[in-house]
């Protein structure tokens, strides 16, 4: 394929993406396929010879769309959302394009520079303190990594490398592997801090966790991996109250923020302490600059040693939605959402199991266990919404997450009326048994 033929199939593909997006609502959200259903569709090797871009194109129909789970359909409603915009798409094609591997400032300046004050710019707009921002010299900063669970690990292996030279420099006779030993992470069952947890959106109490951690020397690592998004609405900002005890903390734009993943924001107060763990200096990295002392080198940051050009698609959707834009999308998600809560709550058969305060409903029917899981399961047969359940405490409980850019009232209306009828089909199912079975 040389450049003509990229013009051209490259306007094709733009078409074909912007008519999945607008007519997604047409697809069944959750595919008809059996594990295993790709395999007899191809061959089963390369082909020795080229093929043409028609051939491939064919097949994105044939073969990809049969086993796709569409996130961004109107009635899709599992997980968390999964972030999707028309400006984040492009930028991902200039990055693409640019196709740079940003592991050093001299590596591709613009993708280390535009990245420090992109997370900048978001720390900004959720009124993060000062000491996380990196600013013209400041010790803490932003990177962006791939997930939150990548933040939670380098986290992790930075606190831990932290404390070990802190005891080696107070107990000089203890080995590294001494150390190791004794170390202790501090967790709930959700895993670190929280705001927003999976199962239910629930918030730890930073502003009683916090002063504890800074008063034992214990890092603390704060995981608004869902929730953080809100968090640039000034009437949920109240909820990251405490976050001034954090030495890191982290949240995924690629989730509520209309950047397409990978896109997870984290911030550090000490970027020495991130730099510390994982420094690493091959001579073909060294690149000597006047003032080294002023150049991020994100390779320090991070797992990988290679890193993608991801911080144009957070400059393009910042940019072309604005602060505003942003925020009403957010408040347009929650509405949605307090709507699911008010139909469920109207119907005296179901539950609220936990306080709904951003875009997740948990919810079920009065009863066991079992009859949740057959309503899930009912649910998901017919296909026509999708929801995934959790567990609080003992109980099953289903998921009602708003995510889709796309979705709309009428959406919500259909899938608790949809939802509704099923719950009434499947009691009416159990009666009949009880009631069989009471005769025998």
């Amino acid at each position: 394929m040389d450049a003509a033929e990229f013009r051209k199939r490259g306007k094709e593909m733009v078409d074909y993406v912007a008519d999945y997006l607008e007519k997604i609502d047409k697809r069944q959200v959750f595919p008809d396929v059996e594990p295993g259903y790709l395999r007899p569709l191809i061959p089963d090797c390369a082909p020795q010879d080229p093929e043409s871009f028609e051939d491939v194109f064919k097949d994105i129909e044939k073969i990809i769309m049969p086993g796709v789970t569409h996130w961004h359909s109107p009635y899709f409603f599992a997980y968390f959302p999964a972030a999707s915009s028309f400006p984040a798409l492009l930028a991902d094609m200039l990055c693409g394009g640019i196709g740079c591997v940003g592991f050093s400032w001299a590596a591709s300046p613009a993708c280390t520079e535009l990245e420090t004050v992109m997370m900048d710019w978001l720390g900004k707009m959720i009124n993060l303190p000062e000491e996380f921002l990196a600013g013209k010299d400041g010790q803490g900063g932003g990177v962006i990594q791939g997930s939150a669970s990548e933040a939670t690990l380098i986290s992790l292996l930075a606190a831990r490398t932290k404390t070990i030279r802190l005891v080696q420099s107070e107990k000089p006779e203890l080995t590294e592997a001494d150390i190791m030993g004794r170390l202790v992470a501090y967790a709930s069952d959700q895993f670190c801090a929280t705001l927003g947890t999976t199962p239910s959106c629930s918030f730890d109490k930073l502003l009683e966790l916090g002063p504890i951690c800074n008063k034992e020397n214990i890092w603390m690592h704060i995981d608004a991996a869902y929730a953080g998004s809100a968090f640039i609405c000034p009437e949920f900002r109240h909820l990251l109250n405490g976050v001034e005890f954090a030495d890191s903390f982290n949240f995924n734009p690629h989730k509520w923020l209309l950047v397409n993943f990978d896109c997870s924001a984290m911030w550090v107060k000490k970027r020495s302490d991130l730099i510390g763990a994982f420094k690493l200096e091959p001579l073909y990295l060294q690149h000597h600059h006047h003032e080294s002392g002023l150049v991020t080198d994100y390779r320090h940051w991070q797992i990988p040693l290679g890193r993608r050009f991801r911080s144009l698609k957070l400059w393009f959707v910042l940019r072309m939605y604005g602060v505003r834009g942003l925020q009403e999308h957010i408040r347009k998600h929650i509405r949605l959402s307090h709507q699911f809560e008010d139909l469920v709550l109207q119907d005296e058969r179901f539950e609220i199991c936990a306080e709904v305060i951003l875009g997740l409903v948990c919810f079920r029917l009065k009863g066991s266990n079992e009859l949740n899981k057959e309503l899930l399961t009912s649910i998901n047969e017919a296909k026509k919404i999708h929801l995934v359940p959790c567990h609080l405490r003992e109980k099953f409980v289903l998921r009602f997450a708003i995510c889709s850019r796309a979705v709309e009232s009428t959406h919500v209306k259909f899938a608790w009326q949809h939802i509704s009828q099923l719950a009434t089909d499947l009691l009416k199912a159990w009666e009949q048994n009880h009631h069989q079975q009471h005769q025998q």
